[in-house]
């Protein structure tokens, strides 16, 4: 158990250290930075000083190794660097200083916020539209994935699998903006729901304004995908249940055929679905970017798109870095579920 820990561990920090490189040398080769800092206005003395400040006027090499040094929770600080980038942690030392700390994702070109600070303010919005989606996801695939095994070989069945194949293979940003057009602009005098809108308004004069009904398009498109695959899950492992002896034996011991189902063979088959949910929730949480932007939801997906659009490069990759570690912890739950190294899930 401890080695096949230690492995995924390893595997998934080689995985970030991959992002790193890659993420690093894409946006940092892209534009000047110093001039996206200053805008078109800035004279040639302001933005040496910002190279300098930026340690632009440094070979590649050594960038990198700075840059690295910023983002890692383990660095070593001079006391000036610690109090000119705010950095939160434990520090140990006395002019250099060994630091124990919040990985620092350096400031927006634009806004000159810390990237940290953008993120985290974006984060509850996507950590509210994965949860929604995932609810109903989880609701509408275990009850379907229910049907369709009882009703194998039926109408209903065949109907659930076409979807389910139909929900699988939709990319998301094209069912968001069929999704969007048909139930938030053609339908929206019927539907009461809008293209676009964050769980948050603000109004000018009734202030801040909470608007649940802008949540239900987004996690509805999001949840398309997950939704199939717990429907496809859940039937097969129904399926392999009901023709197990113990659901023979309860039906001879006349108990109703609700009972069964809900009591005995749900229960135990749910295992495997629940080991899917705990692993697509944080892929839910990645996958948010296209559809965040579609419905202009304020999450970190929009933020993103929309940094990437004022080439605001410190944000963007912050973003990536923080979606390649929700998608690597994604990946090692999932394989430690499967495993079976949680045993109340399997």
């Amino acid at each position: 158990m401890i080695a096949f820990i230690t492995r995924k561990l390893l595997y998934g920090l080689l995985v970030l250290a991959g992002v790193v490189v890659v993420v690093f040398f894409l946006f940092q080769g892209l534009g000047d930075p110093a001039r996206l800092v200053l805008g078109q206005s800035g004279d040639s003395a302001t933005i040496q000083n910002i190279k300098k400040e930026l340690a632009l006027d440094q070979p590649k090499w050594k960038q990198f190794v700075l840059y690295v040094n910023d983002i890692s929770p383990i660095a070593i600080h001079s006391s000036e660097e610690i109090e000119q980038k705010k950095l939160k942690g434990i520090f140990i030392g006395g002019t250099t200083k060994f630091c124990l700390k919040v990985p620092y994702l350096r400031r927006s070109y634009q806004t000159k916020k810390d990237v940290t600070e953008v993120l985290m303010e974006a984060l509850p919005g996507t950590i509210i539209l994965a949860l929604a989606a995932m609810s109903i996801a989880t609701f509408l695939g275990i009850l379907l994935g229910v049907v369709a095994a009882v009703k194998q070989n039926t109408w209903i069945d065949t109907s659930s699998i076409l979807a389910s194949v139909l929900g699988i293979s939709a990319p998301s940003f094209f069912m968001g903006i069929l999704i969007a057009y048909i139930l938030g602009f053609v339908l929206s005098n019927y539907t009461g729901l809008h293209m676009t809108g964050s769980l948050f308004d603000v109004d000018a004069f009734e202030g801040k304004q909470l608007h649940l009904e802008n949540l239900l398009l987004p996690a509805i498109t999001l949840g398309i995908r997950p939704l199939a695959i717990i429907a496809q899950l859940t039937r097969s492992a129904m399926l392999d249940v009901l023709h197990q002896d113990y659901i023979r034996t309860a039906y001879a011991k006349g108990l109703s055929k609700k009972t069964v189902i809900l009591k005995h063979a749900l229960r135990n088959a749910l295992n495997p679905v629940v080991t899917a949910i705990t692993g697509w929730f944080a892929e839910l949480l990645a996958g948010a970017f296209f559809v965040e932007y579609i419905f202009g939801w304020r999450g970190i997906g929009k933020i993103t798109v929309d940094a990437l659009a004022k080439l605001d490069f410190p944000v963007v990759m912050g973003s990536v870095l923080i979606t390649a570690a929700f998608l690597s912890s994604s990946i090692f739950f999932r394989t430690y579920c499967i495993h079976g190294l949680i045993p109340e899930l399997n």
